[in-house]
């Protein structure tokens, strides 16, 4: 098992060290990923439990109510 997963670490060694237009390709994956989840994050999705809340037993007892209320069925 360690002989295949050498092989199979060393393969994907060489392949990423051989990468031209591969390394400009994940650059560009990996800023995206930080722009999506860290930038974005700061301003479209603020804290809500920390803003609307003061200590963490109101903070634990809003999570629980949202968890466990019946949701409402809408009868026509």
């Amino acid at each position: 098992m360690t002989k295949v997963a050498s092989r199979v670490f060393n393969f994907y060694r060489d392949g990423f060290r051989q990468m031209t237009v591969g390394r400009t390709l994940w650059k560009i994956i990996i800023i995206k990923l930080f722009v999506m989840f860290a930038v974005l994050k700061l301003f479209f999705f603020p804290n809500y439990l920390n803003t609307n809340f003061k200590t963490d037993e109101e903070r634990a007892g809003y999570v629980l109510e949202q968890l466990t209320r019946q949701p409402v069925q809408n009868i026509k």
